[in-house]
């Protein structure tokens, strides 16, 4: 079953990047995230508290003081700045850029972790950015130009490294503590950081409008419900009943799902500079988990 749950949350991750391209086209990305932590807060909760695990514990005051500002870079940072990616370059090379996930989670285990690398992950890791690299010097679609593609898969750089350095913060204490209550406690102490930031802001009244009932709803509540909640528990479950390796793998199957569904709902091209950076950076994953 924990194959079948990883495939899910990949399919349901792609779902939701189609749903949030559509909702950024009139959501600014700061009130689309802050939208999506709000609600996948109060279902977090909610589930734990169903699990038996509610969120408030008898746990060192360190490991919720981590968790937070794990939450903060991963959650707060990471998907504003994905959320600013997918609205300049699109749902096709954002998944690309995507890829470098598990690269970098690599490269910063080895860095602060201390942990080994080998060959196949230098060179999935080469693969991977490789892939970037040639997604981002694609010809521009009509309306953009060649710096502001750039613009945009850097944007998608900087969320695939606030993503990565914020998981690697939480390592040690998952390692010791519930998955499901760490991830309530992240996506609450991410809320709870950009709260007080919402309400000192001179933005706040654009930011608060996200919440007031809109004909753009039909992208927004269902892309969080399926992208922040159902596709975190899913990928929970895959990790949890299969092991991390066919999990990682199975989930970046979401590159292609993206692509395909990008092509059908979001008319964007196709392309073959598309088609190979995603063969690039999926090779690149698969060099890096299976070998």
């Amino acid at each position: 079953m924990g194959e079948f749950f990883a495939l899910l949350c990949a399919l349901f991750w792609a779902v939701a990047v189609i749903l949030f391209k559509r909702s950024g086209e009139t959501v600014p990305p700061f009130a689309l995230n802050l939208f999506r932590v709000t609600i996948s807060s109060v279902l977090l909760v909610i589930t734990t508290q169903v699990a038996g695990s509610p969120l408030v514990r008898d746990v060192p005051l360190q490991d919720i003081l981590i968790l937070v500002a794990g939450g903060v870079l991963s959650i707060t940072f990471a998907d504003t700045f994905f959320h600013k990616c997918l609205n300049t370059v699109g749902a096709g090379i954002t998944a690309i850029v995507e890829c470098l996930y598990s690269p970098l989670m690599i490269m910063f285990a080895f860095l602060l972790l201390g942990e080994r690398v080998g060959w196949s992950e230098i060179g999935g890791m080469s693969l991977v950015i490789g892939g970037v690299l040639i997604a981002s010097g694609q010809t521009p679609p009509e309306g953009l130009s060649q710096r502001r593609q750039v613009e945009g898969v850097l944007w998608g750089v900087a969320a695939m490294t606030s993503l990565t350095l914020g998981v690697i913060l939480v390592k040690p204490v998952l390692d010791h503590q519930p998955i499901l209550w760490a991830t309530a406690v992240r996506q609450v102490g991410a809320l709870a950081v950009m709260a007080p930031f919402v309400l000192i802001s001179p933005r706040r009244r654009e930011w608060l409008d996200v919440f007031r009932p809109k004909p753009d709803w039909r992208f927004t509540v269902p892309g969080t419900i399926i992208g922040s909640y159902l596709a975190l528990i899913f990928w929970l479950a895959g990790l949890k009943l299969t092991t991390a390796g066919v999990a990682a793998i199975l989930n970046q199957t979401s590159t292609i799902y993206v692509l395909i569904l990008a092509t059908i709902f979001l008319k964007e091209s196709f392309t073959k500079r598309k088609i190979a950076a995603s063969v690039m950076a999926v090779g690149g994953i698969l060099l890096v988990t299976l070998f």
